[in-house]
């Protein structure tokens, strides 16, 4: 009894140790987390009296069971691999100039270390995203000579080189174009162990799965989870008129619309860029009666009417008292007899993390906006192929290239100016013709890098109808109305088409950002969350046959991931990946993390739903508890398997990215916090508490806890290498 007491209050300060940390690395910045805490001779002793001791614990339970023995042995096997590497890897760097050559590296503390091998760069250069300067991939085509004998590589981001015992990674470079940063690592003890511990935890974690004296295998084959299914859930639910002038006409607004602009490092219409330069000012997606084209318009050419409109939403209520500003006011309302009234504030603000700051900052990143269009910066419109066959696209305000002829480089400097005056003249007619001529233009000298007729097609339907915005709308619905219908033997299974119907729909929508966006739509935030859903609905349609109930969970849980992305506002742009992103092994990490967290969702549920019905005497209500306990337990399991399957595959992308498979960063080590909360209800042999529903119900919920700071706390909060999903 004492041996399992003293191991359970190790496993909780073990958590709570991981999670103090990240709150260090917030404040105290990662470097010294990873050294202070992390990385400190008390944690790794922390770690190790936790091993012995469940060694110990282990052992006296007599457990035989070959999974339940791999299972725990690969967490021994990784921990081992965790110290040699904290003691025996050797890491630095190597700075590199074009035609020099390099003997050593540095490591982290300044010293000087030989390499095993000299080495020179020979080219470093940078690939972009059709048309723009966002980088698609770095890479250092470099020379290196052993002993006379000379071996060329390139090495780029998720491609490294790897030979006499070290790897080096592609990591940064001089603004010139001309040296290179790489990484070194030399770890030849710690990461076989590793990788051995990852193939044991695989190997442990499917046959959990799969074993035939599994409580998992057992769940699947009891009468309880055969029956139909008879439950109540009651879940929360609460959810000017004159017209400005002046603007262009709609279908004028909308043939500029169609043109395109690099916006967020792609070549998108210029409708894209519109509707987020609306929904950036105002909130929404329209203004009054006016289209984001018009609107956008609206601010090119008639700037000084439209900066006296009330289109500037002011979110947080500390600047509107402080300032005395109503919810929604001009922007020239800002501007007072001493001038820019936030400009006394801005210093302050950029040094404080207080809610007036991040106001005062918000609302001078809009007023920017505004200032950018004005001078013309963001209008990166009008293509040129220069002499290396790449065609970049410029604004007027732009520096042109000395190749460009120069009445090419009038048109540039002077199209948006003539469109301007024909706007103001009310000559509709030609600046149809003035709009049609531009998009002639970029298709002639944009090449390749103009985006073809599917993705423009896919665009504008996506542009043009609000599909996430619906489908939580009608799930939610749904998922509320087929409560009613639980107790009924017809009617019911119209709700299980209906959420196939939402999943095609969310399938077709996430297939338009695929076709967008060119990669796989699981890059960030809101295209998470848009996955998660599609994911709840794709686990339940299977399971719904058998558990009426799924139909509802899967409505309800879908729903509200969707009102969630929606309420958000997650949805800034559609942008191409950073060069790391580029990885087969990102869509294999995020898609089964995603499904890990879609179940555990599930099991949130189930707890909700037990609590909201646990008073009640009448016997089907019993029932249905009794399976909410069980359909809760059946999701735990691969809800647990897909977590832990994800985070090794998570950490072998980094060992081939960043060449670390593991540092702390904020987002893995929650990751790892929530494995390790979720994986207590699996011991219930163990812990007794957990035996009875509603202590396992009670844990659940608490639990969700994690999930909710892993995603969101992380990506909002905490920040770290992976807030950039």
């Amino acid at each position: 009894m004492q041996l399992k007491k003293t191991l359970q209050a190790v496993y909780v300060l073990i958590i709570a140790v991981m999670a103090m940390g990240t709150v260090v690395g917030k404040y105290a910045g990662q470097a010294d987390a990873a050294d202070h805490v992390f990385g400190s001779w008390w944690f790794c002793l922390l770690w190790a009296v936790g091993l012995a001791v469940a060694v110990a614990y282990f052992v006296r339970q007599k457990v035989h069971r070959p999974v339940l023995v791999v299972l725990h042995l690969s967490f021994a096997v990784i921990l081992l691999g965790a110290f040699l590497t904290h003691v025996t890897a050797r890491r630095g760097m190597i700075h590199l100039r074009q035609g020099q050559w390099v003997a050593n590296y540095i490591t982290k503390d300044g010293a000087e270390k030989p390499l095993p091998f000299t080495i020179r760069l020979d080219k470093f250069s940078i690939s972009y995203h059709a048309g723009n300067a966002a980088a698609m991939d770095y890479t250092s085509e470099v020379t290196l000579n052993d002993d006379g004998n000379e071996t060329h590589c390139r090495i780029s981001m998720n491609k490294i080189y790897d030979n006499y015992g070290i790897r080096l990674y592609q990591s940064s470079f001089d603004d010139d174009l001309k040296g290179s940063y790489l990484s070194v690592n030399a770890d030849p003890f710690g990461i076989p162990v590793t990788y051995l511990g990852y193939a044991l935890l695989f190997i442990g974690l499917i046959g959990m799965l799969i074993d035939r004296q599994g409580t998992f295998r057992r769940l699947l084959k009891s009468d309880l989870m055969a029956r139909p299914t008879v439950a109540l859930l009651l879940l929360m639910s609460a959810f000017s008129s004159l017209k400005a002038q002046p603007a262009l006409p709609k279908a004028t607004a909308e043939a500029f619309g169609k043109a395109f602009i690099v916006y967020n490092g792609r070549i998108c219409p210029v409708e894209t860029f519109a509707i987020d330069f609306t929904k950036k000012l105002y909130g929404k997606a329209h203004y009054k009666d006016f289209t984001p084209c018009q609107v956008l318009t609206g601010f090119m050419f008639w700037r000084n009417e439209w900066l006296q409109e009330p289109v500037l939403r002011l979110k947080g209520s500390e600047l509107r008292t402080h300032f005395q500003l109503d919810e929604y006011v001009a922007p020239m309302r800002l501007f007072g007899q001493q001038g820019y009234i936030l400009g006394p504030y801005l210093q302050d603000a950029q040094e404080n993390q207080d809610a007036f700051s991040r106001q005062v900052l918000d609302i001078d990143d809009k007023m920017a906006l505004l200032m950018d269009l004005a001078q013309g910066r963001t209008l990166k419109m009008f293509p040129y192929a220069q002499r290396n066959g790449r065609a970049d696209w410029f604004s007027p305000a732009d520096r042109l290239p000395r190749s460009m002829p120069k009445a090419q480089q009038q048109y540039v400097r002077s199209i948006i100016g003539l469109a301007g005056g024909l706007a103001v003249q009310g000559k509709i007619d030609m600046l149809n013709d003035l709009f049609h001529r531009l998009r002639k233009y970029q298709y002639r000298f944009g090449g390749s890098t103009v985006p073809s007729q599917t993705k423009v097609w896919a665009e504008k339907v996506y542009n043009h109808v609000p599909f996430a915005t619906l489908l939580f709308i009608f799930n939610l619905t749904l998922g509320l109305v087929s409560i009613g219908f639980l107790t009924r033997r017809k009617g019911y299974a119209c709700f299980a088409w209906l959420m196939a119907l939402s999943w095609s729909v969310l399938t077709f929508t996430l297939a338009l950002r695929w076709i967008i966006s060119g990669t796989v739509p699981i890059g960030n935030g809101y295209e998470t969350m848009l996955f998660l859903a599609w994911l709840v609905m794709l686990l339940s349609m299977p399971i719904m046959r058998r558990i009426r109930l799924m139909t509802t969970f899967g409505l309800l849980m879908s729903g509200f991931m969707l009102l969630v992305s929606h309420i958000g506002q997650m949805d800034p742009a559609i942008t191409p990946r950073m060069p790391v992103l580029n990885s087969p092994l990102l869509s294999l990490h995020v898609s089964i993390i995603m499904i890990a967290y879609a179940l555990f969702s599930l099991t949130f549920v189930s707890a909700v739903a037990y609590f909201l019905t646990a008073r009640s005497q009448r016997p089907q209500v019993a029932k249905v508890n009794a399976q909410l306990t069980g359909l809760s337990q059946l999701f735990l399991y691969p809800a647990v398997t897909t977590l832990g399957l994800g985070i090794f595959i998570g950490a072998v992308w980094a060992n081939i990215s960043w060449g670390t498979y593991w540092s702390w960063d904020p987002k893995e080590t929650w990751a790892l916090i929530t494995f390790m909360v979720y994986a207590v209800p699996l011991h219930v042999q163990s812990l007794p508490a957990l035996r009875r529903p509603v202590g396992y119900h009670l844990y659940t919920l608490l639990a969700f806890l994690s999930i909710i700071m892993t995603y969101f706390g992380v990506n909002y909060v905490l920040g770290g290498m992976h807030s950039y999903a």
